[in-house]
């Protein structure tokens, strides 16, 4: 039975996003209000299917063969995007049939190409055989993969007519994956994962039983002042683009993910780079002083 074309199951499938999103994914939903309507409906869609296929590798069930799972997603992306039948039996846990009707009413609304999609796929596939990174071209191709593509699918969302939106919708994934990689070190290493560079630990004299021992002396914040200036230096080219996108709320939206997800740097400078005992997150006030000065920046601009 085909999933697509009915509007109880789009509208199921935009709820179950929308309560996905509010557990997983705070910053996002909290910058998805400026978005408003369908569009913000589309992009609660986009992150369900980049969380279900996160979960597929970071939470596989017991006996779960997740790479004959992602090959399923890419087939179901291809169907999603009508050049294959999609049947219900076609989709692979943990994706549920109502988010699949709902993520195809965002891509067919919002014209949203079938290649970000697979090249995301390609990127969780590397999580599957891939547990360091020599340095940071590869891992940088690991971020554009898993998160600069996110920015590709959401660049017809936001609405934009000059093709230089492009580049900067991707450097802002490449920037909040990388913000993440340094707020999640700890967690990482329990998943027997380290995404930094390997070469620029070992120039910095970081081994990785240090890494496991969580200490933070000298080295490691010399370290992390470097890669919080990478992270820093996407985000501000991913400014550029702001201004290509139409329309006030689209603009107010990339610009509240931006500051608020990049917040998460001071917060991380704020705990003195210890990213192993406790997870730098940024408070529910301090969110809201961020959107009324990403409002005011944004006003003044226009």
């Amino acid at each position: 039975m085909s999933t697509a074309g009915e509007p109880s199951a789009v509208r199921a499938g935009y709820r179950r996003a929308h309560t996905l999103t509010r557990q997983h994914a705070r910053s996002f939903h909290f910058a998805s209000w400026a978005l408003g309507g369908a569009r913000r409906h589309g992009a609660l869609a986009l992150y369900a299917f980049c969380r279900r296929l996160d979960d597929m590798v970071d939470e596989p069930e017991a006996g779960a063969d997740v790479a004959e799972r992602l090959a399923r997603a890419r087939h179901l992306v291809t169907a999603i995007h009508g050049t294959v039948p999609l049947e219900a039996a076609e989709i692979p846990p943990p994706f549920h049939a109502d988010e699949v009707a709902a993520l195809r009413d965002t891509i067919r609304r919002f014209a949203i190409p079938e290649q970000p999609f697979q090249e995301l796929i390609a990127g969780i596939e590397m999580d599957l055989t891939i547990r360091r990174y020599p340095d940071w071209p590869a891992l940088d191709l690991y971020c554009y993969r898993v998160a600069g593509t996110v920015g590709l699918m959401m660049a017809p969302l936001l609405g934009y007519e000059d093709p230089g939106a492009l580049r900067p919708a991707a450097d802002l994934g490449r920037a909040m994956q990388l913000t993440n990689i340094l707020r999640d070190v700890g967690e990482d290493l329990q998943r027997g994962r380290i995404y930094l560079p390997q070469d620029e630990l070992a120039a910095a004299g970081i081994s990785e039983a240090q890494l496991r021992a969580g200490r933070v002396d000298d080295r490691w914040v010399s370290f992390m002042q470097e890669q919080i200036a990478r992270a820093r230096a996407l985000y501000r080219r991913a400014a550029r683009g702001v201004p290509l996108l139409h329309g006030m709320r689209s603009r107010l939206t990339v610009r509240l993910m931006a500051t608020v997800y990049g917040d998460i740097l001071r917060a991380i400078e704020a705990q003195r780079y210890d990213v192993f005992a406790r997870r730098a997150v940024v408070p529910g006030r301090r969110k809201l002083v961020l959107a009324a000065g990403a409002l005011r920046g944004l006003l003044a601009t226009t």
